[in-house]
């Protein structure tokens, strides 16, 4: 058998990630491969350093791009925070922050379970319950924005809680970071880690994190070893540290780093918080559209976010042959629900350089069109109006 190369087809991804890529970026992929040691590659690494601190609206000095997907920075946060025998919080409303709990176990500690409904964000009064029935409690983790629900919890008042118990905070921020407010010096969050393929429109395979200098104390001030060496930070900071001399502790992704540093340097030239309008104002024009169309937003209206927006299925639909539509016959991509919600929701992502007039008007249009070929009680003929209206009155 002979096999020839891989060409994919041109498709348009608006389902909760990976988003369409850049073409700077794919541009930026294919330049020349130098040495991950290189004073020229090095001096990359601290540009990207300074354009992540941007991003996260932070000056933490330990800010680096792990040379893996976001599930490894999630990993990171918990094997560089959490020893054996200590007392966790985590924060569950959806699939990641079940994910955080095996984490915190295969750390060989305690997780303490704070529970809320899938597609409801994390309620600080739980959190407040759970760190003073828990005082000896290191750490709060809780997801910022929930992929698998499109709900987006309170950072600040539950770092804050966290703080005022004495606890440190770690955040998932994959879906949040570039698309929706993040601040975190502001909100005093410890540890925080995103990815590179959601609303930064970058390929998958990295994920930024974030330390705060408290963090940092805990990490160095460990009685244990990490229990991962790849991703073990005092070792990982003598290659990401400030100046020339970097000391070798892995082959790092070269172009895929090329691709995250123009994906930043794109972040920086839009502004973050212009990326931040975008994504919300298009968000209020695909709900405008859904919902003239008759379809519903599972999360209340305070706490959706913009870049991942839960649409619950109409009763009779097959919300698989839906997908297989739209994929096979439209070449787009939105996704299913998850864990509580699956079988019950599509997940459609607005995402970076996926968050535009024309993917909204396109998404409605595909949507409106396979519904109604497959009998679905909806409104016809309404959906693009209504987004359109939104998007003229925006001003795109």
């Amino acid at each position: 058998m002979t096999i020839h190369s891989f060409h994919p087809p041109v498709r348009t991804l608006m389902g909760p990630g990976p988003s369409d890529v850049h073409p700077r970026i794919l541009g930026a992929l294919a330049r020349p491969t130098i040495g991950h040691l290189d004073p020229l590659f090095v001096g990359m690494m601290d540009e990207m350093k300074t354009l992540l601190q941007y991003a996260f609206k932070t000056k933490n000095e330990l800010t680096l791009s792990v040379s893996a997907p976001g599930s490894a920075g999630m990993e990171t946060a918990f094997v560089n925070l959490v020893e054996p025998g200590d007392t966790v919080i985590v924060c569950q409303n959806g699939v990641f922050g079940g994910r955080m709990k095996e984490n915190v176990e295969r750390c060989g500690a305690t997780p303490v379970m704070v529970q809320d409904d899938w597609g409801m964000p994390v309620d600080p009064q739980k959190v407040e319950d759970a760190l003073k029935a828990n005082p000896a409690a290191k750490l709060v983790a809780f997801v910022h924005a929930e992929t698998s629900t499109g709900a987006q919890s309170d950072a600040k008042t539950i770092s804050h809680l966290a703080h005022a118990h004495g606890a440190l905070v770690i955040a998932d921020a994959v879906t949040s970071l570039g698309g929706s407010e993040l601040e975190v010096d502001g909100w005093g969050i410890d540890a925080i880690y995103s990815g590179s393929q959601k609303c930064l429109s970058c390929t998958p395979g990295l994920s930024p994190v974030s330390f705060s200098e408290h963090a940092v104390e805990r990490i160095k001030s460990r009685k244990t070893k990490v229990q991962s060496w790849f991703l073990d930070l005092n070792l990982v900071m003598s290659y990401w540290g400030g100046g020339t001399k970097r000391a070798y502790h892995h082959t790092a992704p070269i172009n895929a780093l090329y691709g995250l540093h123009e994906a930043l340097v794109i972040l920086q030239e839009e502004g973050l918080e212009n990326s931040w309008k975008r994504h919300y104002n298009l968000h209020l024009a695909l709900k405008a559209g859904f919902e003239a169309m008759g379809l519903a937003l599972i999360v209340p209206e305070a706490a959706r976010l913009p870049q991942l927006n839960t649409i619950a299925i109409p009763e009779g639909v097959d919300e698989a042959l839906v997908r297989s539509i739209l994929l096979n016959r439209y070449n787009l991509e939105i996704g299913a629900g998850l864990g509580a919600l699956a079988g019950k929701v599509w997940r459609v992502g607005l995402m970076g350089h996926s968050a535009t007039p024309k993917n909204v008007l396109f998404c409605l249009a595909a949507m409106e069109a396979v519904l109604t070929e497959l009998n679905a009680p909806i409104q016809c003929g309404v959906a693009v109006q209504a987004a359109q209206k939104i998007i003229v009155e925006k001003g795109y």
